[in-house]
Protein backbone atom coordinates (compact mmCIF):
# COMPACT_ATOMS: atom_id res chain seq x y z
CA UNK A 1 0.00 0.00 0.00
CA UNK A 2 1.56 3.24 -0.69
CA UNK A 3 0.49 6.91 0.74
CA UNK A 4 1.32 9.99 0.58
CA UNK A 5 2.71 12.64 2.95
CA UNK A 6 3.12 16.29 2.74
CA UNK A 7 6.41 17.26 4.09
CA UNK A 8 7.79 20.47 5.14
CA UNK A 9 11.13 21.90 3.55
CA UNK A 10 12.90 24.94 5.66
CA UNK A 11 16.48 25.73 5.21
CA UNK A 12 18.79 26.87 8.46
CA UNK A 13 22.01 29.34 9.17
CA UNK A 14 23.99 26.68 8.25
CA UNK A 15 22.72 25.68 5.02
CA UNK A 16 21.14 22.44 5.66
CA UNK A 17 17.73 21.29 4.51
CA UNK A 18 15.31 20.38 7.21
CA UNK A 19 12.22 18.03 6.39
CA UNK A 20 9.39 17.82 8.78
CA UNK A 21 6.13 15.77 8.32
CA UNK A 22 3.23 17.12 10.02
CA UNK A 23 0.95 14.28 9.93
CA UNK A 24 3.70 12.13 11.85
CA UNK A 25 4.91 13.66 15.09
CA UNK A 26 8.46 13.88 15.51
CA UNK A 27 9.30 12.57 12.26
CA UNK A 28 11.69 14.68 10.81
CA UNK A 29 15.04 14.84 9.34
CA UNK A 30 17.93 16.91 7.89
CA UNK A 31 20.81 17.02 4.85
CA UNK A 32 23.12 19.41 2.96
CA UNK A 33 21.29 18.53 -0.31
CA UNK A 34 17.76 18.50 -1.50
CA UNK A 35 18.37 15.11 -3.18
CA UNK A 36 19.74 13.82 -0.31
CA UNK A 37 17.02 14.64 2.14
CA UNK A 38 14.55 13.40 0.44
CA UNK A 39 15.52 10.17 0.35
CA UNK A 40 16.40 10.76 4.24
CA UNK A 41 12.84 11.77 4.27
CA UNK A 42 11.67 8.47 3.27
CA UNK A 43 13.68 6.54 4.81
CA UNK A 44 12.75 8.12 7.94
CA UNK A 45 8.16 8.15 7.58
CA UNK A 46 9.30 4.62 6.82
CA UNK A 47 11.10 4.37 9.94
CA UNK A 48 8.16 6.64 11.92
CA UNK A 49 5.28 4.60 10.74
CA UNK A 50 7.30 1.26 11.84
CA UNK A 51 8.11 2.23 15.25
CA UNK A 52 4.53 3.82 16.18
CA UNK A 53 2.78 0.88 14.45
CA UNK A 54 -1.37 1.82 14.70
CA UNK A 55 -0.14 4.90 17.02
CA UNK A 56 -0.17 7.02 14.59
CA UNK A 57 -2.59 9.79 14.97
CA UNK A 58 -4.85 10.59 12.09
CA UNK A 59 -4.13 14.13 11.28
CA UNK A 60 -3.98 16.20 8.34
CA UNK A 61 -1.90 18.63 6.94
CA UNK A 62 -3.74 21.95 5.63
CA UNK A 63 -1.40 24.46 4.80
CA UNK A 64 1.19 27.09 5.94
CA UNK A 65 -0.38 30.60 6.94
CA UNK A 66 1.61 33.57 7.41
CA UNK A 67 0.91 36.33 9.63
CA UNK A 68 2.82 39.76 10.45
CA UNK A 69 3.75 40.41 14.03
CA UNK A 70 5.03 43.49 15.14
CA UNK A 71 8.43 43.27 16.88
Amino acid sequence: MCKNYDVIIEKDADGFYIATVPEIPGCHTQAKSLDLLMKRTKEVVELCLEVQKDDVPANQFIGIQKIAVMV
